[in-house]
């Protein structure tokens, strides 16, 4: 970085000198800070913390293992539901608390437009943990 200088005898030239005495400053109060509060990130608090003797009471959702097999038949946990079926069940299901979780697991060769209502139907209930089920390709 260059300065023009303001002396008439030195002419016009400008001098690369960097001014390093504000440089120096801001290093020498950040060096003070640091020594000031260094010591006091050191120092803890003792605290006398209770024991707590029982476990958390954690209530586990239910799972809902929804399939759906290329013929169209439906199964709500193995057993085979009609769509009226499975609308009730899905309505009754987006009431409890916490709501259970819907693994859904469709055949390859189930049409999509199956899937799709099966999904609106779990939305329409207010389910909204909804989870594919797929099988690993071998290889």
């Amino acid at each position: 970085m260059a300065f023009a200088s303001f002396d008439s005898r030195r002419g016009n030239a400008p001098t690369a000198e960097i001014n390093m005495v504000p440089l120096i400053d801001v290093m020498l109060v950040l060096l003070v800070i640091f020594i000031v509060t260094a010591p006091l990130l050191t120092n803890a608090v003792k605290l006398q913390l209770p024991k707590v003797d029982a476990a958390a009471n954690v209530a586990k959702a239910d799972k809902i293992e929804f399939a759906i097999d290329a013929h169209g038949q439906m199964f709500w946990n193995g057993e085979p539901v009609d769509r009226a079926e499975a609308r009730r069940r899905f309505a009754e299901a987006g009431r409890q608390d916490p709501q259970p979780e819907v693994h859904l697991r469709a055949d390859q060769d189930t049409a999509y437009r199956h899937v799709a209502q099966v999904l609106g139907d779990a939305s329409g209930a207010g389910l909204s943990k909804v989870g594919f089920v797929s099988e690993p390709e071998a290889p």
